[in-house]
């Protein structure tokens, strides 16, 4: 029988929301969350519309300020936004782009030719998801201002005062209605301004925090652009050649920028943006930057007799190995596709990349001999190194290690075949593997034991890590491959969960393994995939009742809670210190555990710090540990 909730459908019951109503209503389609995602979103936004100004060659410095309750203050020195009436609205213009969705000098009108932003929301949205917001524009001699309460406006704009130059200024201050917290994390922020800067050379972006009594504050300025952004990405590594091979193509409807550089590594580090938006998942820009690299090299090394005739070509793959890349491309109309809207789509892109990164590569390889040859020696390295991982697979298969029907021997595989159900725990030592096996649920919880260190792959050829007997077994016991062969269809637990003791050694394991699945197997991080389990620092005993603590703040509060008298504490060094039921209760009972979900928001500052933990050079690392010794809470010695 069908639960009839209304009678009667009809044109009373469909609810209308006007103005900026739908925002606050639906904020998670505007800017993808309400969580410390959507919260910083609110200021990309706002300094989005600054770069349109610098994009059009009208603004050369933005100041970006936390305010001490967490405020936001943008302020640029471009023309100031327009303040006489809009005809159709019969309001200010700059009422108009604060008010109304999908209004502003992005769409059309003449206002900007290329713009940043990925939906063109801009400062409509902020200002519905603002408790409060002033704009303060400076133009014809003077200064206005107009205020805005969660999108209402509460003041017209009116002018307050005079001045002989031009810009805008906007401060808003996020809704305690709308997000999970208000706090702003200086470090994201930076990072994205930093971006900003290498994107679009010659502009100033300065960054300040006044929450504390010192203020804190950083500017970012690069003349040579993603010139140097490549330089910046490769500090912690060792390169091949000096002179990073550069070059942009700008016309009237678009323009490519590109700037490569090759390490001795062995990931290739290839980002690509449109109008400022870092494309995560490609794009016709990036198959056509591939394509002319792997024909350009091939072409080159044809010409002057490297590659003989009886050679076969080297296949993308070995040329990119060790690239650090920059694609940057600007373009009037976007097309942005896939799953998470970061994929370029206008195919028109495709061949003007081409063309563009084939006449370049050609040019320097021409005018620089000397680097040519090292870098297609390295090309070469690569591919013997692939041929070699390609013949230890063959031969693992033959001996049915690889065949997806013989799992590895210290597999304690679940019995569920939907993978969606299934987890695996990627584990150190029989200790702990052996407490897993014993406390798991045996329908969806696999365990993997890992024997000691796995090898760190950052410093590894490709045929290195597949001769490993640790990194095999979890290639097989993923199901999904690797390399060139990975397909994530095949995958067999959409849980993978690493957990290890929480001290210096679980930590340094942990990091190893991330390592490994950042640059072999990134769609299982970028999926969701990858989880780190979260062990108890200690167990609190009074009585018959027991605790479980996971950090010593929360010791702290429960031994102010339950008193410190007639208790034992018991300080867990290791994962095999617990028995089966403690293992099962704290770390992997659903109902109770708590992991951490590994998501990489910027895949541009993970890269970095990859290199900088587990490359080669050893300054680097030094200076990290020694910035961040202080956030250090747990250390055993």
């Amino acid at each position: 029988m069908t639960n009839k909730v209304n009678q009667e459908y009809n044109a009373d019951q469909i609810q209308v929301l006007e103005g900026l109503d739908p925002v606050r209503k639906r904020p998670g389609m505007y800017i993808g969350s309400t969580s410390s995602r959507g919260l910083h979103h609110l200021v990309y936004e706002i300094v989005d519309n600054s770069i349109d100004e610098a994009m059009a060659g009208f603004c050369s410095e933005i100041d970006v300020i936390i305010g001490k309750d967490n405020t936001i203050s943008v302020t640029d020195n471009g023309r100031g936004m327009p303040v006489d009436m809009h005809h159709k609205l019969k309001k200010s213009a700059v009422e108009v782009i604060h008010t109304v969705l999908h209004a502003g000098g992005k769409f059309g009108g003449g206002g900007y030719k290329v713009s940043g932003g990925l939906h063109g929301v801009g400062a409509s949205v902020v200002n519905a998801l603002s408790e409060w917001f002033i704009v303060e524009v400076k133009r014809n001699n003077k200064i206005y201002e107009i205020k805005f309460e969660r999108g209402k406006k509460t003041s017209d704009l009116k002018v307050i005062g005079e001045t002989d130059i031009t810009g805008s200024k906007t401060i808003f201050k996020p809704d305690h209605l709308i997000f999970e917290n208000l706090i702003y994390d200086y470090s994201i922020l930076e990072h994205r301004l930093r971006e900003l800067a290498f994107l679009n050379k010659g502009i100033k972006i300065n960054l300040s925090d006044e929450r504390n009594e010192e203020i804190k504050k950083i500017s970012f300025h690069y003349e040579g652009g993603i010139k140097e952004f490549v330089s910046y990405l490769n500090k912690n590594r060792t390169t091949i050649h000096e002179k990073i091979i550069y070059g942009e193509q700008v016309n009237l409807k678009n323009s490519v920028e590109i700037s490569l550089q090759y390490t001795d590594g062995y990931n290739d580090n290839v980002f690509t943006f449109a109008n400022n938006i870092n494309t995560h998942e490609g794009g016709v820009h990036l198959s056509g930057f591939k394509s002319a690299l792997t024909r350009s090299v091939n072409d080159y090394a044809r010409k002057k007799g490297i590659l003989k005739e009886k050679d076969d070509n080297l296949n993308g793959e070995d040329i990119r190995e060790g690239i650090t890349a920059i694609i940057s491309v600007k373009l009037e109309d976007p097309q942005f596709e896939g799953q998470t809207k970061t994929k370029l789509g206008n195919s028109e892109i495709r061949g003007i990349v081409e063309s563009f990164t084939f006449s370049m590569v050609s040019d320097y390889l021409e005018e620089n001999p000397i680097e040519a040859k090292v870098i297609i020696e390295k090309c070469q390295r690569a591919a013997k190194a692939r041929e070699a991982a390609r013949k230890a697979r063959e031969l693992t298969r033959r001996k049915g290690l690889l065949d997806g029907f013989t799992l590895p021997g210290k597999l304690a595989d679940c019995s569920e075949k939907d993978p969606s159900l299934c987890e695996i725990y990627i584990v150190e030592g029989d200790s702990a593997g052996g407490s897993a096996k014993q406390g798991r649920n045996r329908a969806t919880q696999a365990i993997l034991p890992l024997r000691g260190k796995i090898l760190n792959v950052e410093k590894s050829n490709f045929a290195r890590i597949f001769n490993s007997t640790e990194i095999r077994a979890m290639i097989t016991a993923f199901g999904c491959g690797i390399g060139d062969e990975f397909n994530i269809e095949k995958l067999r637990y959409h849980k993978i969960v690493i957990m290890t003791d929480a001290d210096v050694d679980g930590a340094h394991i942990s990091t190893l393994l991330l390592t490994f699945l950042f640059r072999y197997m990134r769609p299982l991080i970028d999926n969701g995939y990858i989880y780190i389990a979260q062990p108890p620092l200690y167990k609190v005993k009074k009585g018959k009742t027991e605790h479980y603590t996971y950090s010593d703040k929360e010791l702290e509060l429960l031994l102010a809670d339950i008193g410190k008298t007639g208790i034992s504490i018991q300080r867990y060094k290791g994962l095999g210190e617990m028995n089966p039921e403690q293992l099962w209760d704290t770390t992997m009972d659903p109902e109770t555990r708590t992991m951490i979900k590994i998501n990489i928001d910027d895949a541009i500052d993970a890269d970095l710090t990859f290199s900088t933990l587990m490359g080669e050079k050893v300054e680097p690392r030094r200076e990290f540990i020694e910035e961040n010794a202080k956030y250090v809470t747990n250390l055993d010695f």
